[in-house]
């Protein structure tokens, strides 16, 4: 048997353009000879539609488009995902579904069985989890029908497996040779190998091909690596579609053949393309072509800025250097480099008249006050308000340019720095936002040396930099993965070697600084713990790692 493999990049809630883009790949896959073509799960409606799942006009409208595939797959066999009614009641109203079609005719619909509820998931919120697992007879062979979670309990595999049943392993027994997953499995730096050996794993040890399908693209914080696979009986990677991008891949069972068209990426590399997908598929399916984005002469900036070109393209971006009274020289001059390097348009605004006026327009009130952090923000703030003016007037995506580690402790400003639609390195920690740096120049020279070896500095007072008020990004970095990605107690990241008062200080900083996250622009995901749906803290309470009091 041919199986192709769909991976596509479908727009949640286009169920007219999800159709088309079904029915193009099924008349591709008819052309390569293929038996039987593979989409993602929820391609009908795209993943993950959330609270849409409450509107009954959703689910209703979704349901006129499963005749277009059903006409659409004469003379072949399509497997994708939509949402199904759920007709047993009591239990929630929707399944989430993979449905069969061959030749006109429905051979099954399968319901995703195991609903994660964790992280980024809240499928429990919405859907009925099917009570048995489904398999076909299709052109002489038996075929196990499973959506993404099904296939991720794996006994000896996960330190703590959370469902009580395991779907693989009753369609072995049921005598499945091919395993069919459908998937929309959100990437994070890492993923695509983690996933690559559970899915060996279940081939070695079930001696079943297993098939898995991933959706591709960007919607909002989450990001869809493809990277789609077909693995043997023995555990060999015998097919894999691209990263990052649209693919059909054909994958052949008798020959156990496959096309392969991953770029094997590093870390850095697979992370920054990511970030380039996200970006792109945001502005575009939130109805952006242009972009904006403040240039300090740092390096979060820069990287935004390069990220940005990289997604959009060089015409579409727009950099705002906004000179302040602390500023050195350099930044606004590493700025237009940048701007002139990229290709891309540039205008200076400066805030200091802004800044002066505004401390007047304030004197009488703050009389008999010594200056402090109030007079600090004010210049963010300023900054935000010329950003903001910059997106509404000329229809642009305002880019916020904080990365992971400020973000974590609160070394940003609302409603200046923070403002934005999209924080594009909310989730990058400083010490990967040079990692990538260096590796866009390593390609495109596109960022001033300079940039890259200044001391960062919000230049917000005279001589400042960011290590007056954080410990080195290094040492920051490894903490806060370790209390945020890892969840670790504050003794265990001690007990490592850690200064106690230091990990102390970045515990309470992340927890008091709470607010401003829940305010922050969305940020796009790609570690395994990221500010945004996945991470739900409240604001109010007294916990405290290591009872430390935040003041």
């Amino acid at each position: 048997m041919r199986i192709a493999l769909a991976q596509i990049n479908p727009v949640i809630g286009d169920f007219p353009g999800n159709t088309t883009k079904i029915c193009e790949y099924i008349d591709r896959a008819k052309g390569l000879g293929a038996d039987l073509v593979v989409f993602p799960e929820l391609s009908l409606m795209g993943y993950p539609p959330r609270d849409l799942l409450d509107k009954r006009s959703f689910v209703r409208d979704s349901k006129q488009y499963w005749d277009t595939v059903r006409d659409a797959s004469r003379g072949i066999g399509v497997i994708f995902g939509a949402v199904s009614e759920n007709t047993v009641a009591p239990g929630k109203p929707y399944h989430n579904s993979a449905v069969f079609y061959a030749d006109g005719k429905l051979l099954a619909c399968a319901h995703k069985r195991l609903l994660p509820f964790y992280d980024v998931f809240d499928e429990e919120r919405y859907f009925e989890p099917g009570e048995r697992s489904v398999w076909v007879d299709f052109r002489g062979e038996r075929i196990g029908i499973t959506v993404c979670e099904d296939a991720w309990n794996v006994k000896d595999f996960l330190p703590r497996p959370i469902y009580r049943c395991d779907p693989v392993c009753e369609l072995r027994e049921a005598g499945a040779r091919i395993l069919i997953n459908i998937s929309a499995s959100p990437f994070h730096s890492g993923k695509a190998a983690w996933v690559g050996q559970l899915l060996k794993t279940h081939a070695v040890q079930t001696k079943m091909q297993i098939i898995y399908v991933n959706q591709v693209g960007g919607n909002d914080e989450l990001i869809f690596h493809g990277h789609s696979m077909a693995w043997d009986e023995t555990g060999s990677l015998a097919a894999c579609g691209a990263d990052f991008r649209e693919d059909l891949v054909m994958y052949d069972t008798q020959t156990r053949t496959g096309d392969l068209h991953s770029s094997n990426l590093d870390r850095v590399s697979e992370v920054l393309e990511a970030l380039v997908l996200g970006l792109r598929d945001y502005a575009a399916k939130c109805g952006f072509r242009k972009a904006v984005l403040g240039l300090s002469g740092g390096v979060d900036s820069a990287l935004t800025a390069c990220i940005a070109c990289l997604a959009l393209g060089s015409e579409n971006v727009l950099g705002v250097g906004m000179p302040g009274p602390y500023n050195a020289p350099e930044s606004l001059d590493d700025a237009r480099e940048l701007a002139s390097r990229l290709g891309i348009e540039f205008k200076a605004v400066p805030i200091a008249d802004m800044f002066h006026a505004s401390l007047k327009t304030l004197a009488g009130p703050f009389e008999g006050y010594a200056p402090d952090v109030t007079e600090e923000n004010l210049q963010a703030r300023l900054r935000g308000l010329i950003l903001m003016s910059f997106s509404n007037k000329f229809n642009r995506l305002l880019l916020s340019t904080g990365n992971k580690s400020e973000v974590s402790v609160g070394y940003c400003t609302l409603y200046g720095d923070m403002n934005g639609g999209l924080a594009v390195l909310g989730d990058i920690p400083k010490t990967l936002v040079y990692e990538l740096a260096y590796k866009i120049n390593e390609k495109d020279g596109w960022i001033p040396e300079n940039t890259l070896v200044r001391a960062p500095s919000a230049e917000l007072r005279p001589n400042q930099t960011d290590q007056d008020s954080l410990p080195p990004y290094d040492v920051l970095d490894e903490i806060l993965s370790a209390y945020v990605e890892k969840r670790m107690p504050v003794d265990m990241i001690v007990a490592q070697g850690y200064d106690a008062k230091l990990v102390q200080w970045v515990a309470g900083r992340v927890d008091c600084n709470e607010y401003k996250r829940w305010q922050a622009p969305p940020i796009l995901r790609v570690t395994t713990k990221a500010f945004g749906t996945g991470r739900r803290f409240p604001i109010a309470h007294r916990f405290r790692e290591g009872r430390l009091l935040c003041r």
